[in-house]
């Protein structure tokens, strides 16, 4: 059945409860390759409870409290064997503690029909919170591309915009290698999706081999731009938005490319042996 717009619009997704201890803070860490380098102490802090400084890597909300897979139940009209991650919008307003329960209220903000034949998008919020303070952690905004769905009517915008690049060379640049078993330690966060494990299922969806988790790829790009622009202080990175635009295979070496401008950063990413973009139009922003 073809999405019913006012129907998937005012969907109501239960709140959930996420427990994590200092364990899931450090597993998250490591499946974004950060501890890569066992003697630096600015990656420590991210992989080890003792030490001084310990605390999650601010990108982790992403991975908290969520409604899981949601657009596979077959009441949303969504076709999800054809769903996309287009874009990651993450706004940080508060520290998140190293361990704890986290409350996620998951709501869609937004839908949009491109057209039969062009697909639709779908802009899906939650707001995360600490469970034992109440503290607002962050408000993720992720952009589902449901390439089968166009073509039921619904409106054709407002579309988020994007953040344009600027016309002048990078200032900055960074460096991760990701290792080939990167997508096999990330899912241990919580995606479990087997088209990042499974060469066979790999190989049904039209890649020679499984793919890095898109919100990996994205985790990588913030750890760039905090040991880059924060002095890898967590506190001091406060959004984080991409495009994701080509998808990344566990072993490559990812290059963020960064424009900072004050407190407003612009960047990009590629594949280093491909010499491919994989996450574009990046913005963050950062404590004065």
């Amino acid at each position: 059945m073809p999405i019913d717009y006012d129907k998937l619009l005012a969907r109501p997704f239960p709140q959930i409860e996420q427990p994590y201890s200092a364990r899931d803070t450090i597993l998250y860490a490591l499946g974004i390759g950060v501890g890569a380098d066992p003697l630096d102490e600015d990656q420590v802090r991210f992989a080890f409870e003792e030490a001084e400084g310990f605390a999650p890597l601010p990108t982790m909300p992403v991975v908290m409290a969520g409604p899981g897979f949601w657009v596979r139940e077959p009441d949303t009209g969504v076709t999800w064997e054809q769903v996309l991650h287009g874009e990651q919008r993450l706004t940080l307003h508060n520290p998140m503690p190293s361990e704890g329960i986290a409350v996620g209220q998951t709501r869609i903000d937004g839908i949009v029909d491109k057209g039969e034949g062009k697909g639709a998008l779908i802009y899906v919020a939650r707001e995360i919170h600490d469970k034992a303070t109440g503290t607002h952690i962050a408000t993720s905004v992720s952009t589902t591309f449901a390439r089968a769905d166009g073509g039921f009517g619904g409106p054709d915008g407002p579309t988020l915009p994007v953040s344009a690049l600027p016309d002048r060379a990078p200032d900055m640049a960074d460096e991760v290698t990701t290792v080939p078993q990167a997508a096999l330690i990330y899912r241990l966060s919580g995606d479990t999706n087997p088209l990042h494990a499974s060469p066979s299922v790999a190989t049904q969806a039209g890649f020679p081999a499984p793919i890095l988790h898109g919100l990996c790829s994205y985790g990588i790009a913030g750890w760039s731009i905090l040991r880059s622009c924060c002095g890898g202080d967590p506190a001091k990175l406060k959004q984080l938005d991409l495009r994701f635009s080509s998808p990344v295979f566990p072993g490559e070496t990812l290059r963020t490319e960064i424009w900072r401008d004050g407190t407003d950063v612009s960047f990009r990413t590629s594949v280093v042996e491909r010499d491919k973009v994989v996450l574009n139009n990046g913005y963050a922003r950062i404590a004065p």
